[in-house]
């Protein structure tokens, strides 16, 4: 059903803007009729953040910003959602057209800014299905124009810690000015300290949740020593590798829309995002989880983020050029993956590839 919806509408979508495109397709989930999606095989399950994933693949922030579709996203075969960007006040983002396709590339460029309807429009609505089940991570940011970015993400933790599974800390946007500075070691051990703070305060009431963090993927090697060094030393849960990058890949063929002031993912950013998950890993020495993402097309993308340190991942942008299909195609390659080598699970993959791909040379 799910293949015959699609051939359907796809045109449609790649004929309008691509944000209308975005908003047309939250429209449809809200309303298709989707029956749940199959039991996963039970190889594919994966235990990460204190948490029972029923399979590892997650739609990424930025699809659902809002928490509009969730229970959508579950029956069409995610093992994970994460909704938002969520900043504390509602804020329109910046100017469009603020989407690209670069469709030669399989690319999008996006500068949306942390467009939101703020943290009471969002709150409601994950109170309204909190028994609903299903993993639904909340991804939150500052405003723009806050005064205390800081004090933005902890409100952000201390307003949704009862009802989210986890609270990824998204420092790493290229689209809000300044924001990325958090990632410095200085702003970011604070940051860490008083989100971890407040998640700790709230636990008696809110129960314990799990702090991931989501950095980009265009830090340099001594910046990452720093990051995960804090990670490490502030007890945070796990990371995400990465955000969209602002480089721009010398292969890239639609050098028009390559212009075009943003952060770019999708297949582009595949090879550079999966260096540094391998980098990543290799540092974090098995403290925490990684959730990897960026660019992942393919069952093969998908394993290969695998072996290069990934617990868990997550998709967005290949959606727009492969469609929902891809959810199944890779939970297949997995479980063939697993067949082939005769493994009970897919922990027996984390990290297998990760030092071989620290040794290679460093993608273009």
């Amino acid at each position: 059903m799910i293949a015959a919806f699609e051939r359907l509408v796809q045109p449609l979508l790649h004929a309008l803007d691509p944000e209308d495109a975005h908003a047309l397709t939250l429209k449809l989930l809200k309303f298709a009729p989707l029956l749940p999606a199959a039991r996963d095989d039970a190889r594919l399950a994966v235990r990460a953040f204190g948490l029972n994933f029923p399979n590892p693949v997650g739609m990424a922030a930025g699809f659902d910003k809002n928490a509009e579709v969730p229970d959508a996203l579950f029956r069409l075969g995610f093992g994970f959602v994460e909704v938002g960007t969520i900043t504390p006040r509602p804020q329109a983002g910046n100017p469009r057209p603020r989407i690209f396709r670069l469709d030669a590339d399989g690319g999008v460029i996006n500068r949306l800014g942390f467009n939101s309807q703020g943290a009471d429009a969002v709150l409601k609505r994950l109170a309204a299905r909190a028994d609903a089940g299903g993993i639904v991570g909340i991804n939150v940011g500052a405003n723009k124009e806050s005064p205390d970015r800081v004090a933005d993400y902890v409100a952000l933790i201390e307003r949704f810690a009862s009802v989210a599974s986890y609270v990824t800390v998204n420092v790493s946007s290229p689209n809000t000015p300044g924001l990325r500075a958090l990632q410095q070691a200085t702003a970011l051990d604070d940051l860490l300290a008083r989100v971890v703070d407040a998640r700790e305060r709230v636990a008696p009431n809110a129960g314990p949740t799990p702090v991931l963090l989501k950095i980009a993927p265009d830090l340099s090697l001594a910046e990452l020593d720093d990051v995960v060094g804090i990670a490490r030393s502030r007890r945070v849960d796990g990371m995400i590798v990465g955000n969209t990058t602002l480089a721009r890949p010398p292969s890239l063929r639609e050098t028009k829309l390559a212009g075009e002031a943003g952060g770019l993912s999708g297949r582009p950013l595949l090879a550079f995002a999966t260096r540094m998950l391998a980098e990543t890993y290799v540092r974090v020495e098995g403290v925490f989880p990684l959730i990897g993402a960026g660019g992942i097309d393919s069952g093969a993308a998908a394993l290969a983020k695998i072996r290069a340190g990934a617990t868990l991942l997550q998709l967005y942008s290949a959606l727009v050029f492969r469609g929902l299909g891809l959810v199944a195609e890779i939970k297949s390659a997995l479980v063939a993956a697993l067949e082939r080598d005769r493994l009970d699970s897919l922990a027996e993959l984390v990290g297998a590839d990760a030092a071989a791909v620290t040794a290679e040379p460093w993608p273009a």
